[in-house]
């Protein structure tokens, strides 16, 4: 190729790279724009009364909400309980579905008995379940991390499985044809291979157990947002409520984004 061609390919290698930036510019700048559009209109709407500032809030009144309750150093509190008990519900909830899912793939008998099983669970409302925990583990916050397995741990199993299932069987039967043992078969083809599907159940799982623990919570709880959210409910004190939910929004974003960085880091290798 001439001098001529390879700097033409490199112009136009460089304008697509410019094009593209160009274009994640544009939609970062509509996100914040829509975004900052929407909380204006919820803020004059309040202020000139075309909603019920009682019932809708506002932003003004979230924030100072907020910022009162950092002064009486209630925040990080509530934040901290409930973040505590996300974490250890997705690590959980993460260790024992991924364990459960290997399981179920060493033994296809198995596998296929508890299917029927699998799918009930999943199906079932995990809340009616609510009186039992309580009963089982103690108004605590034990009770809400078990909450938060039980909705978090069966999706974990049934997306891993499906996962393992998926695998080329054409590489499996090479392992095999070289004597390759159902143990190394898993930590050299299975596993390796399952590593985006583990990835994607990691995402799918902080928004199971964030709902896992806001659902305990409102169960029961005595610290929390999920805490804060029913009693903000139950006294009518609607900008604590919007101000408890606008924080688990953040707080749980923050969180997938933690994840989505892994998957971006694992990508780059």
């Amino acid at each position: 190729m001439s001098n001529n061609k390879k700097i033409a390919c490199s112009n136009e290698h460089e304008a697509f790279l410019k094009r593209i930036r160009s274009q994640k510019r544009k939609v970062v700048i509509i996100r914040i724009g829509l975004l900052v559009a929407l909380i204006g209109m919820w803020e004059l709407s309040a202020e000139l009364c075309w909603v019920d500032p009682f019932i809708m809030s506002s932003p003004s009144r979230i924030v100072n909400t907020i910022a009162s309750l950092y002064s009486s150093g209630e925040l990080f509190t509530h934040i901290g309980v409930t973040l505590w008990e996300t974490i250890a519900g997705f690590f959980l909830g993460t260790v024992i579905g991924i364990g459960a899912a290997i399981g179920l793939w060493w033994s296809p008998l198995v596998a296929k008995t508890l299917d029927p099983y699998l799918v009930v669970l999943n199906s079932l409302p995990k809340i009616a379940l609510g009186p039992v925990i309580i009963v089982w583990v103690g108004a605590g916050e034990g009770a809400i991390i078990t909450m938060a397995l039980l909705i978090s741990v069966i999706v974990t199993v049934m997306s891993m499985l499906n996962g393992f299932l998926e695998i080329s069987e054409e590489k499996i039967m090479l392992m095999r044809t070289f004597g390759g043992t159902r143990l190394q078969i898993l930590n050299m083809v299975i596993l390796p291979a399952s590593v985006p599907t583990i990835i994607s159940t990691l995402k799918i799982n902080v928004g199971m157990t964030w709902v896992g623990v806001i659902v305990g919570e409102y169960l029961v709880s005595k610290a929390g947002l999920g805490y804060l959210i029913v009693y903000g409910g139950q006294v009518f004190k609607l900008d604590l409520v919007m101000a408890s939910i606008l924080i688990l929004a953040v707080v749980a974003a923050l969180m997938y984004l933690a994840v989505s960085y892994a998957e971006k880091k694992y990508n780059r290798k």
